[in-house]
């Protein structure tokens, strides 16, 4: 599902004794801001509290009150203190509302020639206060780049922005639905990983045995109305020169029968056995199915790789574009900063903007058969900016990690099949250290754009996650 709006509780602090205008201008300035950038917003009115402020008990109940009447729209809390406020009030509404949600603080700055009576704010120490007693009362918080900062500033634009995606990766993770299909290679003890860990953070696997996707694949009948509508979609999706319509057509059942499970079971992700039982029992690879499901924002990895997928539905939600599993595959020359990311074809086309074609691979062929291998995706991504993510079940620490960066994909030369991409990342050598040391996957997922931040931020702050933020 393509992500959606954020809706933000808004908190406006007040202290009674700093001019009533001030707050006033606070509240207008704030509501402008977050229509301007679309963000919906929940925040008590200028008859249910004095200025629309949050001050004093009754005002944090009356808040509350109407945050608890909206709790299943609203994804995070923005605190804005137009002057010291009350920080007492602020976080008892947060506390009496019930909601878990990431809560960002902003404060005005004073101008240096207007610190009288009229126009002084002190929001500056203000600030201070309020996260002391967030502190106190256990909510996690973020911060603005900047301790003050003036709504209509790009510096608090750009904090809103992630703010947003915060958000969104938070609520997203917390109630995510994955879907396993069928049983890891037996060679991929790599990508094993805990239910019960996952579970414990918000995220829920459903499995079901891929005999069981391949038995309803096979019953299918060429001319079923959905299996035609699929081999349309196909078609529409990417080239398929060479490749033998029957597989083709194979491809298309497979898919109707994934996305029914899917539905059955309202999933957001799915990570698919690819290799070898599909390509040994059904004579196809799945990749272009799954590049169409990440393209739909509905992400599909390898190997049932599920902390992979968790992986690539986190990016997604930080970027609200597609991701796309990859192998840290292959040094690029005698360049330290640069690797080869590399899959069969699995990746979404929305990486690719020249055109893509559908062929086999070569790799799995060599022992599969390559008849076998029909339905990868090949495709080069061109330059621009770039961001990666892993999450991991450490059974042996009894947490989830994680590690997140950003890079730059680059134009450098590559002769090879499947989906590639040149990939630069400063001190590369160390993060491949850091991986290793630390007993990370080797697949890692990536999207377009610098989401690192974002991603650091929801892990560590909101999700409790041990997180390392590769500079």
């Amino acid at each position: 599902m393509e992500p959606s709006t954020v809706t933000l509780g808004v908190i406006v602090g007040n202290r009674d004794f700093f001019p009533d205008q001030l707050v006033s201008e606070g509240r207008r300035d704030i509501l402008q801001v977050l229509e301007e950038m679309q963000v919906q917003s929940v925040i008590v009115d200028e008859e249910m509290t004095k200025l629309g402020a949050v001050e004093t008990w009754e005002d944090a109940k009356r808040c509350a009150a109407l945050f608890k009447e909206h709790r299943d729209e609203i994804d995070g809390i923005l605190v804005v203190l137009p002057n010291f406020g009350d920080e007492k009030a602020v976080a008892d509404t947060i506390r009496l509302s019930g909601l878990r949600v990431p809560i960002l603080v902003q404060a005005y700055p004073d101008a240096p020639d207007q610190l009288n009576v009229e126009r002084r704010r002190d929001a500056y120490c203000g600030k201070i206060s309020v996260c002391n007693n967030l502190y106190q009362y256990g909510f996690p918080f973020t911060l603005t780049e900047q301790h003050t900062v003036l709504p209509q500033d790009e510096s608090f634009k750009r904090d809103l922005q992630k703010f947003v995606g915060v958000c969104r990766v938070v609520r997203g993770l917390r109630g995510a639905r994955l879907g396993a299909v069928g049983a890891r290679p037996n060679a991929f003890n790599t990508v094993r990983f805990s239910e019960k860990l996952l579970e414990a953070s918000g995220i829920s696997v459903s499995t079901i045995d891929l005999s069981e996707i391949l038995g309803q694949a096979e019953r299918l009948a060429d001319d079923d109305p959905r299996v035609q509508a699929r081999l349309e979609s196909i078609h529409g999706y990417v080239p398929t020169p060479g490749v033998p319509e029957p597989r083709v057509v194979k491809m298309a059942k497979l898919g109707v029968v994934l996305d029914a499970w899917m539905d059955a079971y309202d999933l957001d992700a799915t990570a698919i056995q690819c290799w070898s039982s599909l390509q040994r029992n059904y004579g196809v690879n799945v990749c272009t199915l799954m590049s169409m499901m990440s393209d739909r924002f509905m992400p599909s990895a390898c190997e049932v790789d599920i902390t992979g997928v968790a992986s690539m539905y986190a990016l997604q939600l930080a970027s609200g574009q597609p991701s796309a599993l990859v192998d840290w595959n292959n040094n690029y020359r005698n360049e330290p900063d640069k690797c080869v990311l590399f899959h069969c074809g699995n990746w979404a086309k929305s990486f690719f903007p020249a055109e893509i074609t559908m062929s086999n691979a070569p790799i799995l062929g060599t022992t599969l058969g390559v008849e076998n291998t029909w339905g990868t995706v090949v495709g080069r991504v061109p330059a621009g900016p770039m961001s990666y993510a892993r999450i991991s079940t450490d059974d042996r620490h009894g947490q989830i990690k994680s590690y997140v960066g950003d890079g730059a994909f680059t134009d450098d030369p590559l002769d090879t099949f499947g989906s590639r991409a040149v990939v630069e990342v400063p001190g590369l050598q160390r993060l491949m250290h850091y991986v290793c040391k630390n007993g990370f996957e080797h697949h890692v997922a990536m999207t377009l754009g610098h989401t690192a931040d974002i991603l650091a931020e929801a892990f560590g702050t909101y999700l409790g996650w041990d997180v390392y933020h590769h500079p």
